[in-house]
């Protein structure tokens, strides 16, 4: 059976959804083994073998920035002789790929959507306006797995008796790097996760910086926040909430865009979506080509009419 190896940057005792979508994925191309890019208790490394992890490498030290993460996942392709490796497909992600694949002289996949039992992938391109199916011609493939591209079972899988073992490699001598001084707790603002979230509220320049109606139905409902890079880069809210081809992928049951005009770049980041609702004050926004519904009107008078509905019906 192949090895697959599954790169998991944060070990947690409760993996994130994007980690088990990774581990279910790897589960069914072989045997699979995760490498931490940082430390991990007992429960983490529990929690990841009832997912699925057959056994761990790690690194003797882990202070430094990307450098000993790639170096690591290098060390563990050529021990385990896996076939493939799975990231997530984020920013962090992407570059650890990068890096490992200039180490292991191997194919690097970005964007990837599935990946089959002979290791080709379907990616999308051109701004998810395709898919295409592609196979990497040397090395392990490192591939990058976009976020809700897998559908994980039913039931959660039973609790893993013992955590699989831990093998620590050495990465060698690394060169200069950047090493992490301190880290600072990010405030938890008690919404999901942006690219984990069931449903998502996406504010665009047409809030012209004020992402009040927008927090307020994203609460009313329980949703995640979202905006368009006009939004970031105009500094109304942070980058972290970016949707779109040089920001995150989300796939929610449902999106509602609000004042964001739905370029392509914008559409990259959310078409998947089961059902999405367009709030535009232009009628020939191309956000509405495809929405689900769509509204023409101002948000600022559309979201608290709609906040106030789900409330109320909510009781």
């Amino acid at each position: 059976m192949s090895h697959i190896l599954v790169y998991i940057q944060a070990p947690a005792a409760v993996p994130t959804k994007s980690q088990r979508e990774l581990l279910t994925l790897a589960g069914r191309l072989g045997e699979v083994r995760v490498v931490l890019g940082a430390a991990a208790d007992d429960a983490a490394l529990a929690a990841l073998t009832s997912w699925g992890a057959a056994g761990f490498y790690a690194a003797a030290a882990n202070d430094a920035l990307v450098a000993p993460q790639a170096a690591l996942l290098a060390a563990a392709a050529k021990d385990s002789g896996a076939a493939a490796v799975l990231l997530s497909n984020d920013a962090a992600g992407r570059e650890v790929a990068a890096r490992a694949g200039v180490k292991l002289d191997a194919g690097v996949i970005t964007d990837a959507i599935d990946v089959d039992a002979d290791l080709v992938v379907s990616k999308s391109v051109l701004a998810g306006s395709y898919t295409v199916r592609v196979k990497a011609t040397r090395g392990p493939a490192l591939v990058t797995v976009k976020p809700n591209s897998v559908h994980l079972p039913a039931d959660e899988p039973a609790a893993a008796a013992a955590a699989a073992e831990v093998q620590v490699l050495a990465t060698g001598e690394l060169g200069p790097v950047a090493t992490v001084t301190g880290t600072v707790e990010r405030t938890a603002s008690g919404r999901p996760d942006l690219t984990e979230a069931r449903f998502v509220v996406a504010g665009g320049r047409g809030v012209d910086g004020d992402f009040g109606p927008v927090e307020d139905l994203a609460d009313a409902l329980g949703a995640a926040i979202g905006a368009s890079r006009a939004a970031t880069d105009a500094g109304w809210i942070d980058h972290s909430a970016q949707i779109g081809q040089t920001g995150k992928t989300v796939s929610p049951q449902l999106y509602i865009s609000a004042g964001i005009s739905g370029a392509i770049q914008q559409k990259a980041g959310m078409q998947s979506s089961t059902y999405i609702v367009a709030v535009n004050k232009d009628p020939d926004a191309p956000v509405f080509e495809i929405a689900d519904l769509g509204i023409v009107g101002d948000l600022a008078a559309v979201l608290p009419q709609a906040a106030a509905e789900i409330r109320r019906r909510k009781g």
